[in-house]
């Protein structure tokens, strides 16, 4: 096979490997029961002007399975993290004992649970729906390509074995964070 062919097949892999990545950041974002830092992970605070990850500005721990502490660096900046708490709209309510940001982690409801789940299967969609669109590129390269019919045929069944393979990893990825979801 040639380069060129070569060089679409890897860099599609590449990019569907990617959309891979950023489900998995996504599933951590969608909290399944307990508490934890990576929760406030799209949190982002105004420090002096600038939007900054809380994780800059801040220490965020769990004290326990239902409470994270966020303990700021500067006592000041507790209003500001307090405020984008709030912003990220993640459904907690931060209180400060004028030291840190303590934010009590509610137990999930089942309906809360079913929201989540369809959370999860919107983002595990997406996800899906990039890895077909990167597919249907590669395939358009390969026509354009100067390779011989028989290449282009090889190559794009290769194509089609790896969004098999990445669509079937997505799957995977929804089955396990839905079963961690619904665990009571």
């Amino acid at each position: 096979m040639n380069e060129e062919l070569h060089f679409i097949i890897d860099s599609t892999e590449e990019l569907m490997a990617a959309a891979i990545t950023h489900l998995e950041k996504e599933f951590r974002n969608i909290r399944a029961g307990k508490a934890s830092p990576a929760m406030l992970g799209s949190v982002t605070v105004d420090y002096y002007g600038t939007q900054t990850p809380l994780a800059q500005v801040a220490n965020v721990s769990t004290m326990d399975a239902h409470t994270i502490t966020v303990q700021p660096w500067e006592k000041k900046m507790l209003h500001e993290i307090e405020k984008a708490i709030m912003i990220a709209n993640l459904g907690f309510n931060p209180m400060n004992n004028g030291d840190i940001v303590i934010i009590n982690v509610p137990v999930l409801t089942e309906e809360r649970r079913k929201e989540l789940s369809k959370q999860a299967k919107a983002a595990a969609e997406y996800a899906k729906v990039s890895i077909r669109n990167d597919r249907r590129e590669a395939m358009n390269e390969i026509k354009k390509g100067d390779a011989s019919e028989d290449m282009k045929s090889n190559a794009e069944i290769d194509i089609q074995k790896l969004t098999d393979k990445f669509i079937l990893e997505v799957d995977e990825h929804y089955k396990i964070k839905d079963q961690e979801i619904m665990k009571v």
